[in-house]
Formats: C-alpha cells, structure tokens, sequence
C-alpha cells in the first residue's frame, strides 16, 4: 500500500469555509502575505496555509472570499479530484507555480479536517513516528553583503546552522568569515529562478570560490551552464535540486543522478504528488529534506511535521518562523526541534 493511500479514503464532511490573511516584514526584506484556508464542517476545522508569492494573488482571493463550492461529504481523495476542476484563483495568478501552492493549502486543510473528524494525528494513520528534527536557518546577507545577520544569529544561538544563498559580491574576506563560523550546512545558488527577487546570475568565479571554500556543505540549485557542469563534476554527490522539483517526473528528469532533493509540499501542489514522491525517494535510495515558503501561520508546522516523520535527519530548511525576521527574538527553539503533534489532525506545536 502506498502512504498516499493510507489517507486517500479518509472521509471528511465540509460545511463551509473561510479565508484569513496574513502579513509579515521578513529577513529577505519585502513583505511576506499568505492566506490560512479554515475549512469547517461537523464541529471541527482544519487548516491550511497558502504561501503564493505575489502579495495581489492573497488579495484577490481574500476579496472575492469562500466562493468555491467545497461543501459536501468527500474523501481526501474525491475532494483532491473535485478541487482539480475548479479554478482556484479568481484571477489569473502572476504565476502559474501558484496553482500548486494554492492547491497545497485547500489539500493541507482538508486533512487536518479529515484526520480531526476521525480523532487521529497524522502520523498514526501512517504509522510512522514523528522524530527530533534537524533544521537550517535560510539566509540571505544584504547588498552589499555582510557577516551580521550571520554573527548576530550566532550571538543569540550559538549551535544555529545555515543555509546561505551565495551573490557574486561575496567577497575573500566574507567568505572566510562564514568558513570560521562553521556554521554552513548548505549554499543555494538560486540559479534555476527567473523573474523573481532572488535570481542569481551563472558566475563561474563564484562557484569556484564558495565550493572550495564549504568542502562538506550542499550544493542547491546551480546553474548548469557547460563552465559550471564541469567545474562541479567532481562535487555531484553533494548537489541538491530544489526550485525545479515539482513532480517525481522532475526527479526523473535532472541531468544526472541526485543524491538528494528538496521536497517542498506546496510545491509538489497536492497530498497524492507529495506522498508518492516521498515513496519514489525512499525506494531509489535518494535523499529528501524539507524546505519551507515563508509560511507565517499553520503552514510552517505543518511542514515541520511531514518532515519529522520522512527526513527528520537531513538539512530541513523549515526552522522556526521566529527567525525569518530581521532580528529573531531570544527564546526560539535550537536544532533539533522535539516533536510536538497535536492530539488530532495535521498540525504542529
């Protein structure tokens, strides 16, 4: 039986719904919005969160309000086939990577309701164990970069690890800097984005130094370009893929083999695609580890959650969201983060 199907006959009844916005100034300086989906029926109400980038996408949706009919009795697999006829998005999004986002949201909250409704957790119904899960910190360091956000974390919480995203002004002295934290668990070189705020141009210079300098971090999401293939040769059992994982057929598609990949539940859009790929990993030995949206509400523990009982022991990037802001407040949880299911239903802490 395929995990996917362990939760595809769950019943769930809706009765109605409604949408929640919210906001946050974040570390990568622009304001984050998403949306808490609040689907409710039969006494109960499970949650879910949508992390589409575009902040004119949430507000759209939250104007036009619960417009989709969802009401009915389902099973997270009829509901899954029901939310694929309709248009998710009153208007056309910026993007079309949001339909999957949106599609996680409306999916993630149909089971947690489902899973309340039956009076189970998440993790019973798989038959797994949540696990202590390990975390990094993603991180961006200004332009010009700086070694702060880095050193004032560190201050604060000493045993933090980090995913840092590289920019052709890293220059020799930041970068021993970084090397004598010996905090760097990963460097994301962003280079399969186009068209955002964090695209990152193919700079051969740049690789060179920042993977000679990092021997044992990972290597996410280079820029293939001939130059660039064939100065990583040597390093492919540390490259990670990330920005272009959408669907097992992704997996199947990279240039060559991965050793790891980042399985992002919002970006593989739905419960059925984010489970089968957790089963196409495990049984072709390749590695996964969690990566986060900027969720600033239920989404955020629910991808804590998924990661505690798939790949609790891999660099997930979904730490706390305490430490997206510019300056994280005293008192957040250390790596790695005891589990902390709720009684019932999909969530986190």
């Amino acid at each position: 039986m395929s995990t996917y199907d362990l939760v595809a006959d769950l019943p769930v009844r809706i009765e109605g719904y409604a949408l929640e916005g919210l906001a946050q100034s974040v570390s990568s300086d622009f304001e984050r919005k998403s949306t808490i989906i609040r689907l409710h029926g039969d006494g109960e109400e499970g949650l879910g969160e949508d992390v589409v980038y575009d902040a004119v996408d949430h507000e759209i949706a939250q104007r036009a309000g619960p417009v989709l009919a969802l009401a009915g009795d389902w099973t997270i697999r009829s509901l899954s086939e029901h939310l694929a006829t309709l248009d998710l998005f009153p208007e056309e999004p910026v993007r079309d990577v949001s339909r999957l986002y949106r599609t996680w949201a409306y999916e993630s909250a149909a089971l947690d309701l489902a899973l309340r409704q039956a009076g189970e957790p998440l993790h019973a119904v798989l038959g797994r164990e949540p696990q202590p899960l390990t975390f990094v910190v993603s991180l961006r360091l200004g332009e010009p970069p700086t070694l702060e956000p880095v050193a004032r974390r560190l201050e604060r919480y000493p045993t933090l690890r980090f995913k840092l995203d590289p920019t052709p002004s890293w220059d020799d002295e930041l970068i021993a800097g970084l090397v004598a934290t010996g905090a760097v668990d990963s460097v994301d070189f962003k280079g399969l984005y186009s068209g955002t705020i964090v695209d990152a141009p193919a700079d051969p210079a740049l690789y060179v130094r920042v993977i000679d300098a990092f021997p044992d971090a990972w290597i996410e999401d280079p820029k293939l370009t001939t130059e660039i293939d064939e100065l990583l040769v040597p390093h492919r059992d540390r490259i990670t893929w990330d920005a272009n994982i959408h669907s097992i057929a992704d997996i199947e598609g990279l240039p060559f083999a991965p050793r790891m990949v980042n399985l992002k539940p919002s970006r593989l859009g739905g419960v059925k695609p984010l489970f089968d790929a957790y089963d196409y990993t495990a049984e072709h030995g390749i590695g996964a580890y969690g990566g986060g949206q900027f969720e600033l509400g239920v989404g955020r523990g629910q991808i804590q959650y998924l990661a505690s009982i798939f790949h609790p022991d891999t660099p997930n990037d979904t730490s706390p969201s305490g430490f997206h802001v510019m300056d994280p407040p005293p008192g957040l949880p250390s790596s790695p983060l005891e589990p902390a299911p709720t009684p019932t239903g999909f969530r986190w802490g």
